[in-house]
């Protein structure tokens, strides 16, 4: 079986929930971020979790980089349950998956120059001599486009895009199986981000490393990922593999957004629904499909009976009337 063909990672539904303080005397209110989420990654290939503000990407990524435990689920990281695991065990598995922040501003130590932000995954684990700690930094600097006199500068003294770059070659230090990418783009100007795109799928190409690419920018997804899946209000609504999300969407939502997605093409331009309105709280989320009040094609069902995801065209959709929208 192909390296790609095996999967790396899975969710079996993820949940994470939070209580929420309401005041005194009153009993702490629950949010569901994450609310029954299941995926696989597969070894060397991207995954996309798109969607927007408050569907619970970010939680998400804080479940995959164990960075806070679930409330409820399973997660397996190379065969391995990661609920379950001694904690020898974790400690192991920890630098398999590694973290590419959204702000390179702010996500690099500014007190720190370059070689020793690179060189401390290495001395966090204690596997390697200051020597060959030194050395794998200027390798990691070299994969990623950056010259060996850049080790003995501090962050403040790179572009966005280099600092970028720097945050990407510290990920790779420890030769994970797994990066997260949050958002790992948007805050770089658009001169700067296919650089960085390109970057990230060169060194896929050349280490096998996987990737979950987070992202609301619906035209960076497309260029990047192999499969997509689409959150709204911490479920997934919508799965498939990127041509099958882009070309035949079946759930209204996953529909508007791409709707939304600027395209150069005329012939690709298409005319949807925009979404309406705010997503319910999700501290009261309602009854029914969650996207129903803003849904053009809401019916009485979609307000009393949950959708669950189910095949329809070749990928996964949570929609009572999936077929007849898509």
């Amino acid at each position: 079986m192909s390296a790609a063909a095996n999967v790396l990672f899975e969710a079996q539904d993820l949940r994470k929930h939070y209580p929420v303080p309401q005041g005194p005397f009153r009993p702490k209110a629950l949010v569901r971020a994450l609310d029954g989420v299941s995926f696989t990654v597969h070894a060397g290939r991207t995954l996309a979790v798109v969607g927007e503000s408050g569907c619970g990407k970010s939680t998400l990524a804080r479940q995959i980089t164990m960075l806070e435990a679930p409330t409820a689920g399973r997660m397996l990281l190379e065969g391995t349950d990661l609920g379950t695991a001694s904690k020898t065990a974790l400690e192991a598995l920890r630098p398999r998956v590694q973290m590419v922040f959204q702000n390179p501003y702010a996500s690099l130590n500014p007190r720190k120059r370059v070689g020793t932000i690179l060189e401390e995954p290495l001395k966090i684990n204690g596997r390697f001599s200051a020597t060959e700690r030194a050395d794998k930094a200027r390798e990691a600097m070299a994969r990623v486009g950056l010259r060996p006199e850049h080790a003995a500068r501090y962050p403040h003294m790179f572009s966005g895009g280099q600092r970028q770059r720097i945050a990407i070659a510290r990920a790779l230090m420890t030769s994970p199986s797994l990066v997260v990418a949050d958002e790992p783009v948007s805050a770089l100007d658009v001169s700067i981000q296919a650089q960085v795109l390109n970057l990230l799928m060169d060194l896929q190409r050349d280490t096998g490393v996987a990737y979950v690419f987070i992202s609301h920018n619906l035209a960076v997804v497309e260029h990047i990922a192999d499969e997509v899946i689409v959150m709204y209000l911490g479920r997934i609504v919508e799965q498939g593999t990127v041509r099958q999300v882009f070309d035949s969407a079946h759930h209204p939502y996953t529909r508007a957004l791409l709707a939304a997605t600027p395209r150069l093409d005329p012939a690709e331009r298409t005319v949807r629904e925009p979404v309406r309105g705010e997503p319910p709280s999700p501290l009261s989320p309602p009854p029914g499909c969650p996207y129903a009040s803003r849904c053009a094609h809401a019916q009485a069902r979609c307000r009393e009976e949950l959708p669950l995801l189910r095949d329809v065209g070749g990928h996964r959709v949570a929609c009572h009337f999936a077929e007849a929208i898509g």
